[in-house]
């Protein structure tokens, strides 16, 4: 599926196709397709240095001995099935899973319906429907999104380690974040990943996904800009994994998410090539608005009225 449009500021609108495409593999020999992916994994350039790719190998190559499933993820490139040689089209972001038909996972999402129980009998009387009600569908494309995303950022990391964001590499999502953020190392970038897996855990918990960092707020508006185009254009997953969720009157309401998630929208303000340096708390324009420090050394700080997250939590990849 082609990316999604970039944030304001930006002057290469697209059109987003769709392609929908499944493919079933007999697996006749699980030993051979387990050491071709092995294989495949140390000829694989990762960034790093010595030490670092050793040890991203290692780690791959465990994952793919003892899970046939990931060494067939491993393997498969949806992005060369669906390829066109034309000019004007090129095939931006591609998602995938691979499950095994013969030994199928339990349900893996969470009971949104139960977590985020709603009323919706829009009655005068009711105190429930009175104020904004997250709707269990919306709780659950966010955490798709959340999660897909936080894989797409993890990905950028291995493909590219420290290297700055530039038109001239393929990005996943790290081009979609602020300039200022484009040189930032592979460290600072692995952390705007989890970012992304703390909004989605906490979706997983029955709490509302409320920022309490900078990489946080980023890691929000990007899952709502996905979310809602997963919605419009049909690929959010509730004619599939989703869809006994029940649908709900308030299902939906991005403006309301922005209302009610949000301390504010000033992160956006740094997508403006107008007002560079307003990210740094000493500058005259940062300062009349009362914006804060947004400089990417800052962006993992907890916000003063913001409880702190765990700093013993892992890094999921």
């Amino acid at each position: 599926m082609a990316k999604i449009d970039r944030m304001p500021g930006d002057e290469k609108p697209v059109r987003r196709v769709k392609v929908t495409a499944e493919a079933i593999f007999d697996v006749t020999d699980a030993t051979a397709v387990k050491q071709a992916a092995l294989e495949d994994i140390a000829q694989t350039s990762f960034a790093g240095d010595k030490a670092e790719v050793a040890e991203i190998v290692a780690e791959e190559q465990d994952a793919v001995r003892g899970d046939l499933t990931k060494a067939v993820s491993w393997l498969a490139d949806p992005g060369q099935m669906i390829s066109f040689d034309v000019p004007g089209i090129q095939c931006d972001l591609t998602t995938y899973r691979v499950d095994d038909l013969d030994n199928p996972e339990p349900a893996r999402y969470p009971d949104f319906a139960s977590l985020f129980h709603t009323c919706g009998c829009r009655l005068d009387s009711c105190d429930s429907c009175e104020g904004f009600e997250l709707a269990p569908r919306t709780a659950a494309v966010l955490s798709s999104m959340s999660q897909m995303l936080a894989d797409q950022a993890y990905d950028d990391v291995i493909e590219h380690g420290d290297e700055p964001v530039d038109n001239e590499s393929a990005w996943n999502i790290f081009d979609e974040y602020p300039r200022i953020t484009w040189r930032q190392d592979a460290v600072w970038r692995r952390q705007a990943a989890r970012a992304f897996d703390d909004l989605a855990a906490d979706l997983a918990t029955g709490d509302w996904p409320l920022p309490r960092c900078p990489a946080e707020e980023m890691a929000l508006h990007l899952s709502i800009r996905y979310a809602q185009s997963a919605v419009e254009d049909g690929w959010a997953g509730f004619d599939g994994p989703l869809k006994h969720i029940p649908e709900h009157p308030d299902d939906f309401e991005w403006t309301a998410l922005y209302d009610v998630l949000f301390q504010d929208l000033d992160i956006l303000s740094l997508f403006d090539a107008e007002l560079d340096g307003i990210e740094d708390p000493e500058s005259e324009t940062n300062q009349s608005f009362g914006i804060g420090d947004y400089r990417p050394q800052a962006w993992f700080q907890t916000f003063n009225n913001m409880e702190p997250r765990d700093g013993r939590r892992p890094f999921r990849r």
